[in-house]
């Protein structure tokens, strides 16, 4: 299989048909060309999200009996995924799904991992994200400075892909289950070595998520202060500080 791509779920069977069908028109050329392989992960949810996917034709669905947060979504959508490069977006498609051709060519021509970036200045916002939201990501980048987690990039994107190898690594050395998974995702990758691309995006913010901005963005902090002392403890694999 050439192409996985990862959709966590959280109570979105409203909307998954459409989303799985989006990520099938999106990525037909890959279709033809190697193959596209669609992973569900339905996060516990209580609505019917797991059973949309299914119907949706989504090739593989997982069904956790309760919520777990969405790195461990990820992960294990992630580990389960058959594809060379694996790729992992939010179920709103927030950011339209032609973007991961772009991510899956960085990753063919070398790149361990590819990672959209809404800072680079070729990315553009279609709708304004909320004031809220804007801040809560210059406090999550303020405090990703501050705990030396990484080099600047843009962790909180939902848009990002990975060689099959690397995917393998990081999946094995990471342990956040929520929100900080993506920030210690991209620590880990900084740590290792791995070449990793930022890439520009369109990036569509919905009104609607299950995202709770202000609880949420707490528990990330605390769990990005859990990810700088593993790493002062040395339970993350040797690297870079």
């Amino acid at each position: 299989m050439r192409l996985s791509v990862v959709v966590p779920a959280y109570r979105e069977a409203g909307r998954l048909g459409e989303t799985v069908a989006t990520l099938r028109s999106a990525l037909a050329s890959v279709h033809d060309e190697g193959g596209v392989e669609i992973v569900v992960v339905d996060d516990g949810s209580d609505d019917g999200t797991a059973a949309a996917g299914r119907a949706a034709g989504a090739d593989v669905v997982v069904e956790f009996p309760v919520n777990r947060g969405k790195g461990a979504a990820v992960r294990a959508g992630m580990r389960i995924a058959s594809g060379a490069v694996v790729a992992f977006t939010d179920a709103d498609l927030s950011y339209p799904p032609h973007q991961i051709l772009g991510l899956l060519e960085e990753v063919e021509q070398g790149a361990d991992a590819a990672v959209g970036d809404r800072r680079h200045p070729d990315s553009v916002a279609v709708t304004d994200a909320s004031w809220l939201r804007r801040t809560g990501s210059r406090a999550v980048a303020a405090v990703c400075r501050f705990l030396r987690l990484g080099r600047g990039r843009d962790t909180q994107c939902g848009l990002k892909a990975f060689s099959r190898e690397a995917a393998s690594e990081l999946l094995d050395a990471s342990v956040m289950d929520r929100f900080a998974f993506d920030v210690e995702l991209l620590f880990l990758a900084d740590r290792l070595g791995m070449r990793v691309r930022d890439v520009s995006v369109e990036v569509v913010n919905s009104r609607v998520s299950s995202v709770r901005v202000a609880s949420d963005g707490w528990k990330l902090v605390l769990d990005m202060f859990r990810i700088r002392t593993r790493a002062m403890l040395g339970r993350y694999p040797h690297g870079d500080p």
